[in-house]
């Protein structure tokens, strides 16, 4: 099972979650990361802009690479674009596999190259104002050890 998505409208990470695992009974561990929009230091909303011939292609090119390196039963990858609000949901990774460190290590390789070598452009709005986020260099060190 190999599913790979990039919405402009909210999805419902336990929803998600819940059909995922209901569909690969045969996997010992399930592993999954959500990334939301934080709340505080005065965040209001969160932009993210992509290119549309790229994104999706290049996303579904990662889960191929996620799958060629692991033994997995099955990997979900759901990630929104436009404009969020703290506690909005982002980004799904979920991994399923036999054993866990499969699952694992397949899920934490998926977010890290999301992250790090993703086709986004972020802005975050602070004080009615919107403000270009650069990447971090921890994002960098990240994706490095991958390497």
């Amino acid at each position: 099972m190999l599913d790979v998505r990039l919405c402009t409208a909210p999805f419902d990470p336990a929803l998600e979650l819940r059909n995922f695992t209901r569909a690969l009974p045969q996997a010992g561990g399930i592993v999954s990361f959500l990334g939301q929009v934080r709340a505080g230091d005065g965040v209001e909303a969160l932009d993210l802009r992509h290119y549309a011939p790229l994104t999706l292609p290049a996303m579904r090119t990662l889960a191929g690479q996620v799958r060629g390196r692991w033994a997995l039963d099955g990997l979900l990858i759901i990630h929104r674009s436009g404009e969020m609000v703290p506690g909005d949901p982002i980004v799904l990774v979920a991994a399923a596999a036999r054993h866990r460190r499969d699952a694992f290590a397949a899920a934490d390789f998926a977010m890290d190259h999301l992250k790090s070598e993703s086709w986004f452009w972020k802005r975050e709005k602070v004080a009615g104002q919107w403000r270009w986020i650069e990447p971090r260099m921890q994002d960098f060190e990240d994706i490095a050890r991958w390497r």
